[in-house]
């Protein structure tokens, strides 16, 4: 029981472009560019991200997703280790960016 006091950080949302090697947890959104069994490529129009995931039931090129995870430093940069991966395909993107644009 000693886990129960144990919190995850919070994924910050973030647009890949700024996703720095030192992020924690971050939640991206984006479409699926390339895929790959383990192994996705997302595009949030910012920028572009390597993301590996375990479980990738749903996830296919052309999919608008979320991803939630940890950023793992590279030699080149970043990775994503995808914790959650969120079918965003009935989202309205437009909308979505007009939010963006207030709250930032």
């Amino acid at each position: 029981m000693e886990n129960q006091n144990m919190r995850r950080m919070p994924s910050v949302e973030k647009a890949i472009a700024e996703i720095r090697p030192d992020d924690i947890r971050v939640a991206v959104t984006g479409t699926v560019i390339d895929f790959q069994e383990g192994f996705m490529v997302l595009d949030d129009g910012t920028g572009q991200a390597s993301i590996s995931v375990e479980d990738s039931k749903g996830v296919e090129r052309g999919k608008l997703v979320r991803v939630l995870g940890r950023v793992i430093p590279t030699e080149g940069g970043f990775e994503i280790q995808a914790e959650v991966v969120q079918d965003m395909s009935g989202l309205d993107t437009e909308l979505l960016k007009r939010v963006k644009s207030i709250i930032v």
